[in-house]
């Protein structure tokens, strides 16, 4: 996640020569300046309706879009899809709410003729696409939302999610979190559905696994609006040993300056999701947190052999390193053309059943979209956050594949509807 006053990044500018330019506005699509024809291309162009928050999150959404252009380039460099069709982009903003989103879903398999819907970021924008993929019969990849309903107890046949969902990465930060002599424990969340979720597993996974602790103090500020030293003397009132933390973006950095100033999170451990990835620790710069258990994209530090190709080609591509979002949108666009590769067709029920175990080498390595529930095994980086010359970084870094923090089959099928 991230928030509407961080500075677009710095390759935004690349945008201008992109193969596809983002849409200024939901009324605007993007598509190719100089497309194949259909004779040349071997048929008519794959589209692909993209729905994303553009104007609101720009530090998490432009690396994304950068990342799904540069999986498109090579898809249709290496000869498209389906004996030849190149696969084209045509892409809404949704303004982070849900109508928006739907509507410009009606307009895109209307008037665009999309075959496949892909994107969104926001837990509910995310979950009003998927009902709508499902009253419309079109599959719909989730790229970023991480609300557990998307898979779980609002699931659909038509609607699969890439990255790994607020129960995964909860289950990842309680797996180090019950190693704390902490007892007492606070938590601080964005009052929707992604950051709702993010508690609620949390503490029951965390009582889980140590029944001796409590909860003392919760906060709810509303998404992009966090009044910091309220809440942050809230939770000093309640003086918890442990704080989990949900916020992002703006949020976070005003969390972060207020509690370091108060001196909230003196002797105090601090874990946190989604706080070590690029987009929302990188703006920081040296005001970053020290010794806060994070899920994050250390990718400066990644050695893999895919993940090197993947850097490497994104770097050369737009001058920058990549973040998240980067992975994000690349893998999502790869997984869309695996799909209609192994379907052997668009047809959307063809591409559902495609879609559903399918296999997919990402910049973190192998995933699979589950059969069972449709959610992919990507996993995320778990370490602590430290400052190295004037930037956050992480450190002490492991990576948590995504297949090992899931809930049992039989507890998915109790709560995901036949």
């Amino acid at each position: 996640m991230n928030r509407r006053h961080l500075l677009l990044a710095p390759g935004a500018a690349a945008l201008a020569t992109a193969l596809w330019i983002a849409a200024p506005s939901a009324s605007h699509a993007q598509s190719a300046p100089a497309q194949s024809t259909p004779a040349q291309s071997g048929g008519q162009p794959i589209r692909v309706g993209e729905i994303n928050s553009y104007t609101g999150l720009p530090a998490f959404t432009v690396p994304y879009r950068q990342g799904w252009q540069l999986a498109v380039e090579e898809v249709n460099a290496a000869g498209g899809l389906l004996g030849g069709r190149k696969l084209e982009v045509v892409s809404r903003d949704d303004a982070g709410k849900p109508d928006d989103a739907v509507r410009v879903a009606q307009e895109l398999l209307s008037n665009e003729k999309v075959e496949l819907l892909a994107g969104t970021y926001f837990s509910h924008v995310g979950l009003a696409v998927a009902d709508f993929a499902a009253r419309n019969k079109v599959p719909f990849v989730a790229a970023e939302p991480l609300t557990d309903a998307i898979t779980w107890t609002k699931g659909n046949r038509y609607t699969f999610r890439l990255r790994p969902s607020t129960y995964m990465q909860a289950a990842m930060l309680v797996e180090e979190a019950a190693k704390l002599p902490a007892k007492r424990w606070a938590t601080v969340a964005p009052n929707y559905e992604y950051g709702q979720s993010a508690v609620q597993w949390f503490r029951q996974l965390l009582s889980e696994k140590r029944p001796d602790v409590e909860f003392v103090a919760e906060q709810w500020p509303a998404q992009g609006k966090l009044e910091a030293g309220p809440t942050v003397q809230a939770l000093a009132a309640a003086k918890p040993d442990a704080i989990f933390n949900v916020t992002f973006g703006a949020d976070l950095a005003k969390f972060v300056r207020e509690g370091e100033g108060r001196g909230l999170f003196r002797n105090r451990t601090v874990v946190s999701l989604l706080t070590g990835e690029p987009e929302y620790l990188d703006p920081m710069k040296d005001e970053a947190p020290e010794g806060w258990i994070v899920t994050g994209y250390p990718q400066e530090q990644i050695d893999t052999p895919e993940h090197k190709a993947f850097r490497e080609a994104y770097a050369k591509r737009f001058n920058e390193p990549p973040r998240q979002g980067s992975v994000v949108g690349y893998a999502t666009f790869k997984a869309i053309a695996a799909a209609v590769e192994k379907a052997g067709s668009t047809d959307p029920e063809k591409v559902v059943d495609a879609l559903s175990g399918l296999p997919l080498s990402s910049p973190f390595g192998p995933i699979t979209f589950r059969a069972l529930d449709h959610q992919a095994t990507m996993g995320a980086y778990v370490g602590k956050t430290t400052v190295k010359n004037g930037q956050g970084v992480m450190t002490g870094w492991r990576y948590a594949d995504g297949a090992d923090y899931l809930p049992s089959d039989e507890a998915v099928r109790k709560m995901r509807p036949e």
